[in-house]
C-alpha cells in the first residue's frame, strides 16, 4: 500500500490529495458511528424494593463484565402485566415467587441454567418492617403501636399488586388487628410509595420493606421494628430470563453476578437475606 501511494504521489499528486480528501470523511463516519454499535443494555424489570439497592449493583456489573444494564422499577403486578403486554425486558426481579412462576407457566419466561428451569431462581429474601418519624407523637415503633389508638393512618403496599402489602396483610391478620386497623390504612401503589406516604407525614407509620428503611433519608427521619417473620409468608424474591431475549448469555451473566458471595454479601447490608 505505501508503494502504490509513494508511486501514485509522483505520477500525479493532485489526484492522490484529492483521494485521501474523499477518504477521510468515510473514515471519521466510521469512527463516530463506532459507539452505535455497542452493546444494547440488558433491560431488568425490578421490584421496587430493589430501587435502593440495584443501581450501585448493575453498576459494578458493567465494570466487571463491560455489559451495561439498566432497570425499570415497579410493582411485581405491574410489571408481569408489562411483560405478558410484551414489553421488551430480558430479565425479571421480582419481590415475591407467584409473578414469575406465572410467566413460566404461560410461557413467556423460564430459569433456564438453574435447576428447575420451570421454579423462578431465588436470589434474596425480604423483610416486613414498621417505619415511623423519631419525631411522631406516636410511641417508637414497636407490635404495641399497631395496637395504640394514637396510630390514625398506617400505609401499606396495595396486597392485590404488591409481595409487601400482602405480607402486611399477613401480619396483622396474625396479630388480630386487621380488621381495627382496616378504615386506618392508606393504601400505596407499591412498598417504595408506602415509604414516600410516611415520610412525607401522608401517614403516620408505615409497613415498608427494611431496604427502604435503610436508605440515608429514611434512616436519618425515622427508626423502624423488625416484624416476626412467623407474623408474614416468607418473602422469596425470584428471577426469571424472558424467554424473548436476545441477550441470553449476558443475562446468564448478571444472574451469576448477583448470586456472587460478593453481592449477596451487599445485598445483606442493604436489607435483603441472601440466599447463600
Amino acid at each position: 500500500m505505501l508503494a502504490y501511494q509513494c508511486t501514485a504521489i509522483r505520477a500525479v499528486d493532485g489526484v492522490l490529495i484529492l483521494t485521501l480528501k474523499r477518504l477521510f470523511p468515510a473514515i471519521c463516519a466510521c469512527v463516530l458511528a463506532a459507539p452505535l454499535i455497542a452493546q444494547t443494555p440488558l433491560r431488568v424489570a425490578a421490584a421496587t424494593d430493589l430501587a435502593p439497592v440495584l443501581p450501585p449493583i448493575l453498576e459494578q456489573f458493567q465494570q466487571a463484565t463491560g455489559i451495561p444494564a439498566e432497570a425499570t422499577y415497579q410493582a411485581s403486578a405491574m410489571l408481569t402485566t408489562e411483560i405478558e403486554n410484551g414489553a421488551p425486558f430480558d430479565l425479571f426481579l421480582s419481590a415475591d415467587l407467584s409473578y414469575p412462576k406465572r410467566l413460566i407457566d404461560d410461557g413467556l419466561a423460564d430459569a433456564a441454567g438453574s435447576a428447575d428451569s420451570t421454579t423462578p431462581i431465588i436470589y434474596a429474601r425480604g423483610t416486613l418492617v414498621l417505619w415511623a418519624h423519631k419525631d411522631s407523637h406516636l410511641p417508637s415503633p414497636s407490635l404495641d403501636l399497631l395496637r395504640s389508638p394514637a396510630l390514625k393512618r398506617l400505609a401499606i403496599a396495595n396486597p392485590e399488586r404488591a409481595p409487601y402489602g400482602r405480607a402486611a396483610v399477613a401480619a396483622l391478620q396474625n396479630l388480630q388487628l386487621y380488621d381495627a386497623l382496616k378504615p386506618r390504612l392508606v393504601t400505596a401503589e407499591n412498598v417504595a410509595q408506602a415509604a414516600q406516604f410516611v415520610d412525607s407525614a401522608n401517614a403516620d407509620a408505615g409497613l415498608i420493606s427494611l431496604t427502604s428503611a435503610l436508605t440515608p433519608r429514611l434512616s436519618a427521619d425515622g427508626a423502624y421494628f423488625l416484624i416476626p417473620r412467623n407474623l408474614y409468608p416468607p418473602i422469596e424474591q425470584g428471577a426469571v430470563i424472558i424467554s424473548n431475549t436476545r441477550q441470553r448469555a449476558a443475562v446468564h451473566k448478571l444472574l451469576d453476578f448477583l448470586l456472587s458471595p460478593a453481592v449477596q454479601a451487599q445485598l445483606a447490608k442493604s436489607g435483603l437475606t441472601p440466599v447463600k
